[in-house]
């Protein structure tokens, strides 16, 4: 069974923000996000690769490091064990310290052993698929930049998306989505870019999408309250292994009310498939 690691988007208002002093004794936003190290990828760089391919399930997932323990001590053998890791490979932590607690769980050393052999590898990157929907018939965006923040321990990884140098492209990927209803015709421009954002630190991470003016952002302090309160935060779960890592970022842009040449950021959707 495959988990879906969709989460709602939280508004950052700024009565959502938590704030803190400064010490010119004002009262400044704080964000979810390390103030340390920054790393920063361009989008544009994505246009050419391939996107990911359809997954095919299979009927019996990979053993988990919990379900191995739960076996042992169920009286299975380490035969049975090691020949059902060889079937079904094992999404199991194959350093030391794994093993090491798998060993005081009780698990035999020959089950350790081909936990060693055929887990499966662990998590280096995060495979990411970014659309983006257009609607109307502008011709460029209000918000000329779109940033995708990662919170990796302490390390901020920021990636940055022009959306004038993306729109005047013959992108690789990009299709007319026909949209249209009874009342009105409606043709929508999309754009996929997909790549892989590095990831050094397993389990829950919280991620930001904003749009902003601004070309040159490394951290989401920087963004104005204005486009604070349009963003979203998201979390997800980052497994040690699995057989799938997919996420998939939404991004709609509209026409402008008012500004009808240009469009205007809607939102965005954010979800994780694992297997």
């Amino acid at each position: 069974m495959i988990v879906h690691a969709l989460l709602a988007a939280l508004a950052l208002t700024t009565g959502q923000t938590p704030n803190a002093t400064s010490s010119r004794g004002t009262v400044v936003p704080t964000l979810p996000f390390p103030t340390g190290e920054v790393q920063t990828l361009n989008l544009i760089e994505w246009n050419s690769q391939q996107l990911p391919r359809i997954y095919e399930r299979s009927d019996q997932l990979p053993l988990t490091d919990e379900e191995v323990a739960k076996l042992s001590k169920a009286g299975f053998s380490s035969a049975q064990l090691v020949k059902m890791i060889e079937e079904r490979r094992c999404a199991c932590d194959a350093s030391a310290d794994g093993l090491i607690r798998l060993k005081q769980a009780g698990v035999h050393a020959d089950v350790l052993s081909a936990i060693s052999l055929h887990s499966l590898p662990p998590n280096r990157a995060l495979n990411l698929l970014v659309t983006l929907d257009f609607t109307g018939e502008s011709r460029g965006a209000r918000e000329a930049f779109l940033y995708f923040f990662v919170e990796d321990g302490d390390v901020t990884r920021v990636l940055s998306l022009n959306i004038p140098e993306l729109l005047s492209n013959q992108n690789a990927h990009d299709t007319m989505v026909d949209r249209s209803d009874i009342l009105r015709a409606r043709t929508v421009r999309r754009i996929q870019l997909p790549g892989s954002v590095p990831l050094k630190t397993y389990g829950p991470h919280r991620v930001m999408v904003a749009a902003s003016a601004k070309p040159t952002l490394t951290h989401p302090s920087e963004l104005t309250a204005q486009e604070r309160a349009k963003a979203q935060l998201y979390t997800f779960e980052y497994p040690r292994s699995s057989l799938q890592s997919l996420c998939r970022l939404t991004a709609g842009y509209r026409q402008d009310a008012v500004l009808g040449y240009k469009w205007r950021f809607e939102g965005s959707r954010f979800e994780c498939e694992w297997n």
